[in-house]
């Protein structure tokens, strides 16, 4: 039997910036809706599921997931190392994929160059991301890591961020893991200057733009696509300008061997 891979989206309702943000409308549509539409686009094949906490506010997340033909897990709220590990194992993953709720303008093709990296080596790698060091512009977050691995970290982690953050302990335990990088084939780092994912009201302005630029056109708009329209229309650049670079390694950096200042934003302009 065919080893099986699938993507865990982790999402919930109460994001603490932007409460309610998975289904904010763009097009007609859920961001959650527009996300999952784009990690149907990847090549290799994969089985997609939502893994929502148990609490009542995420219903609308199971219901959502239910309607776009995705299965849905509910599990612990805050511990989503537990809720990603037991997605996993409940739909008999051999490999998994971590890619945050907050993405919905992620590139399908760099989803698919971080997993040929992982896929063209087999054995050699327990976990493949193009994060460390990231260079690809932020909200192209992509995470695969064998079943082992995952569960490994689910035995073992411990400190809140870990639980939270459900792969921290990997990182920062290279003498466990064997790991791998992708970095973006065009030699640049747009990783703190350009910000694709959604934490505040202006991420999401900025979204739903690009979205109403570029989809019509073509629903399958790429990371360069993007960049272009940018360059054509730099006023939608400076739509989220100021949270450039913000993410919540900056809450962590006491914690984070493995995380430099020069990887966050401390302050908000």
């Amino acid at each position: 039997m065919a080893d099986k891979t699938v993507i865990v989206i982790q999402a919930r309702i109460s994001s603490s910036r932007l409460p309610g943000k998975v289904m904010l409308p763009i097009l007609g549509k859920s961001l959650l809706y527009r996300m999952v539409e784009r990690l149907k686009m990847i090549r290799h094949k994969v089985q997609l599921i939502v893994a929502a906490s148990g609490e009542a506010a995420d219903d609308v997340i199971e219901s959502e997931s239910l309607k776009m033909g995705v299965a849905c897990y509910r599990g612990s709220l805050n511990n989503l190392l537990d809720r990603h590990y037991r997605a996993a194992t409940l739909f008999n993953a051999d490999h998994v994929v971590k890619i945050p709720s907050d993405c919905p303008l992620i590139d399908p093709n760099i989803i698919d160059d971080v997993l040929e990296l992982y896929f063209t080596n087999p054995g050699k790698y327990d976990y493949v991301s193009n994060l460390h060091p990231a260079t690809f512009p932020d909200g192209n977050d992509v995470e695969i890591m064998t079943i082992e691995c995952l569960e490994k970290t689910w035995k073992e982690a411990q400190r809140p961020l870990e639980l939270e953050h459900t792969t921290p302990y990997i990182w920062e335990n290279p003498e466990k893991f064997s790991m791998g990088n992708l970095l973006w084939n065009t030699g640049k780092d747009l990783s703190m200057s350009h910000r694709f994912t959604i934490d505040y009201e202006a991420d999401y302005q900025f979204i739903k733009r690009v979205y109403e630029e570029l989809y019509p056109v073509n629903p399958r708009f790429s990371c360069r696509d993007i960049l272009n329209l940018l360059a054509e229309k730099p006023e939608l650049y400076n739509i989220n300008a100021q949270y450039a670079g913000v993410n919540w390694y900056r809450n962590h950096l006491g914690e984070l061997t493995t995380i430099s200042p020069g990887q966050t934003k401390l302050t908000i302009s």
